[in-house]
Parts: structure tokens; sequence; C-alpha cells
């Protein structure tokens, strides 16, 4: 959807929503100007479309973005809105500290040294987690009929559900070895080779 914005004697000075007609001076325009009129038409009475430059901007899973800040280029004659520089999100937990024991900061049932903000490493190794067990629910059952009656379990079960264990493990090693915020994205980003689509991170085995 088209963002706009008004400009006048070079500087920006509302945001008109589009939805409905605009009074620039002691004139009045009805909202077609935003459908029908040119771009040249608009601009001639300071209305410009809003152009959003995304270069700075960051995938939110992993970084912080800051709001859009608008200018009016007067040489190019456009408005645009820019993002500044994203900030990347904490890789490991926040803890609660003696600080904010002191200004009472702290839930009941916390303490200080417990989680206040889970960071991105713990946050996808739970994930993880989920997904692992999610993958081995559906044959628990066996495991239990194993261990209540002392039948023998499959050994192509057994086999498969301790792989999907060990890959759990060495997905939980290299998310916790993730230097920066950018490898641990990247364990997570597709990317196809050869017509072959896989990720760094892997996938789980599958029961053939």
């Amino acid at each position: 959807m088209a963002q706009w914005a008004k400009v006048e004697s070079g500087s920006i000075t509302g945001y008109p929503s589009g939805a409905k007609g605009i009074t620039i001076g002691d004139n009045q325009y009805p909202a077609a100007i935003f459908t029908v009129w040119t771009e040249a038409e608009r601009n001639a009475i300071g209305i410009y479309e809003i152009e959003i430059d995304g270069t700075n901007k960051k995938d939110s899973e992993y970084y912080i973005n800051t709001a859009i800040t608008y200018a009016y280029d007067s040489s190019a004659k456009k408005v645009k809105g820019t993002y500044g520089t994203a900030t990347a999100r904490n890789l490991d937990d926040t803890l609660y500290t003696n600080t904010d024991k002191s200004n009472n900061l702290i839930p009941e049932d916390k303490d200080v040294g417990d989680v206040k903000y889970q960071g991105l490493k713990n946050s996808k190794k739970e994930m993880i987690n989920t997904q692992c067990a999610n993958i081995l629910a559906p044959s628990d059952w066996m495991v239990v009929r194993a261990t209540e009656t002392g039948t023998t379990m499959d050994s192509g079960w057994k086999t498969w559900r301790a792989s999907v264990r060990t890959k759990c493990n060495s997905m939980q090693t290299q998310i916790g070895n993730a230097a920066d915020v950018d490898a641990l994205a990247a364990l997570f980003t597709y990317t196809t080779k050869d017509g072959v689509t896989s990720r760094p991170l892997g996938e789980f085995p599958v029961k053939e």
C-alpha cells in the first residue's frame, strides 16, 4: 500500500493517508488525486509517494530494526524513507541482576541470576528440542510397551530413534558454537546448489 508525504517549502509537513481528500493552502483536493493523478501532477502540489529504502533492514528474528526516517531529497525531487543501523539481538540469555533487585524489577518467582530475557541461542535450542520430541512422539508407545511388558522393541525403530536424538544433540552443538547472530542465522538459511536445497544445520533423519 502506497505511503504519501506532503512537502511544503522543501520540508515534509504531513503524511496523508491517501484514503480521503486533502487541503493544501486554500485548495481542497479529492482522494482521487492519489489514484488518478499522475506522479507529476501530485508532485506539482507537493504530494509525493514515499520510496522506502530497505538496504539497512534486517531479519527481525535476529535484529532490532530502527524506525524509518523520512526525508525530502530536493535534487531528486523524491521523498525517501530509510532505516538506520539494525541492532543484533542478544545471543545469550539476559539475567536478572542485583540492580534489578534493588529497583524491585524481579518478579516474586524469580531471583538474581534467573533468566530475564531469553537469548537467541536458547530460543533456537528449545525449538529444536520441541521438533525432536514431536518427531519421536508417534513412536513413544513402542518404548512404553517394551518397558512395561518386557517385549523387544524393533531394532530398526530403536536405531532410528537414536539417530534422531544424535542429530538433535548435533544441532544443539552447532547452535551453541555460533560466533555471532549472522552465523546463527546462516545455520537455518536454506540454499540451493545443483538442484539440492539444504541448510548448514541439516535435517532430522526420516524413518524409511
